[in-house]
């Protein structure tokens, strides 16, 4: 049921964009004439579809393979090749027949309102939720380093006062894509002595396989346990399928473990040491579970006013199946009006599409691994098992920035192919040769059938942790 949640989402979601997408380009070849043969949410490769009907001139369809959509114009080199047309002619209400600046905007226009989409979703979503953020002044206790800010000299307690010299008033900030894909100097208060921090421009690069509470986090104080894991009555079930995969993907396949559960842990105990060390913060207790990997711990918890004693065995991966609920930091919120929301939207929308600009850049670089990149698995799994509205609409708006910038690249057969061709014509004078285009057009359907390998292998190698 969890999957098809997640399936049912991306599939939502993508299938909105997908067609305003493709209805960028249906508008703009019909407002300059030119005639629009198909219009197909997924395509109908080898001619099978799932649904279609005729209205007008326009043949209006959904196809079997998920992969995205189109629209079939004509008189144009595009995905279907369609040569014997090309062949023919040229009709005065063919796309090839328009001057360069009309042919130019109909391949823009999918990308246009791409970004009106997602401009659109994020005024929405601050006009109607506007924005929550952690007074970072507030927090009293610091910050909890993780791994990699460990690495690049943060420690636990550390307050953050500025970033690149200038205030840090909103902590988001100090996790945000100005610091993790630009780098970034901090300055940092800890104990009575100033120190800076240099954060290497390189660091998303070892954030990517964890969340970024592997940089920092807020410093939480522990409360008590509101959840510890059961045996999942499946379990036999999971074994079975199991040793299936591992005669398929040769790696060994173990049972889930609940150590808490074991112990006698229970929801609403409040840990009080580990191992006779007190434990006041959330990282103090990961980090003393943590380092003590396939041993056993002494915990000594409160539970209805009395001290209670367990062993848990600590798992492999350093934990003992336990949730703590943890005091949370004070925040503040900012409620804005329909046209003050925006702006706001609109920097929200810039700062995606500004963002996958650099993370192409510095794949392109080295600086960044190309394991980054997801498939559709990849981004289901983002929307997660359960429907929330907000979270919803702000991956939509996300994903829609991604595609217009995604579309953006001058890769044949990606509507930005098309429009550097249309920049050479411009240039030129005169148009590019049907055959090169053709030819260009087959280069970049193998690239792009090659990042879409590439993009599903990597999301399933990660889902069995390679």
């Amino acid at each position: 049921m969890n999957g098809l949640i997640m399936a049912g989402q991306l599939l939502l979601g993508l299938s909105l964009l997908v067609i305003l997408h493709e209805l960028g380009h249906f508008l703009a070849a019909r407002a300059f004439g030119i005639k629009v043969e198909k219009f197909y949410l997924f395509f109908d490769a080898w001619g099978f579809k799932l649904f279609s009907f005729k209205k007008g001139d326009v043949e209006y369809g959904i196809g079997w393979l998920p992969l995205g959509g189109y629209v079939k114009i004509a008189g144009m080199i595009d995905e279907s090749m369609d040569t014997e047309q090309m062949a023919q002619p040229a009709q005065p209400w063919e796309f090839r027949s328009k001057p360069a600046w009309q042919r130019l905007i109909v391949m823009l226009g999918g990308i246009i309102v791409n970004i009106i989409v997602g401009v659109l979703i994020f005024w929405m979503l601050t006009f109607s939720y506007g924005k929550s953020y952690t007074i970072n002044e507030k927090l009293t206790n610091g910050i909890a380093a993780g791994t990699m800010g460990k690495e690049i000299g943060l420690k636990n307690g550390d307050r953050i006062l500025a970033i690149n010299e200038k205030k840090l008033i909103r902590f988001e900030d100090a996790i945000s894509s100005k610091v993790l894909f630009d780098g970034a100097r901090l300055t940092v208060l800890r104990g009575n002595q100033t120190l800076y921090v240099s954060v290497p421009d390189t660091i998303l690069n070892k954030l990517s396989k964890n969340d970024k509470e592997n940089f920092i986090s807020p410093r939480y104080v522990m409360e008590r346990i509101d959840k510890v894991s059961v045996p999942d009555p499946s379990v036999d079930e999971q074994s079975f399928i199991g040793k299936i995969l591992d005669k398929l993907f040769h790696r060994k396949f173990e049972k889930p473990v609940y150590p808490a559960y074991n112990a006698g842990i229970k929801p609403g105990d409040s840990i009080l040491t580990v191992n006779d060390k007190a434990i006041t913060f959330l990282d103090q207790f990961k980090d003393e579970v943590s380092a003590n990997k396939n041993k056993q711990v002494s915990i000594t918890a409160l539970r209805n006013g009395k001290k209670v004693t367990f062993n848990p065995a600590v798992s492999k991966d350093g934990t003992i199946g336990v949730i703590p609920n943890v005091k949370m930091p004070e925040s503040a919120h900012v409620d804005f009006n329909l046209i003050q929301s925006l702006p706001e939207g609109a920097s929200m929308a810039y700062s995606t599409f500004v963002d996958n600009a650099k993370g192409i850049g510095k794949m392109v670089t080295g600086k960044l691994s190309a394991r980054n990149i997801s498939s559709p698995i990849g981004i289901a799994k983002v929307y997660g098992s359960t429907f929330d509205w907000v979270k919803f609409w702000t991956l939509t708006g996300l994903i829609s920035m991604a595609l217009a910038f995604m579309n953006l690249l001058p890769i044949p057969g990606l509507d930005g192919g098309h429009v550097v061709f249309l920049l050479i014509e411009m240039v030129q004078r005169k148009p590019v040769s049907e055959k090169v285009l053709e030819k260009a057009q087959i280069v970049g359907f193998v690239i792009l059938i090659c990042l879409m390998v590439f993009a599903f292998g990597n999301d399933i190698l990660k889902s069995f942790g390679k």
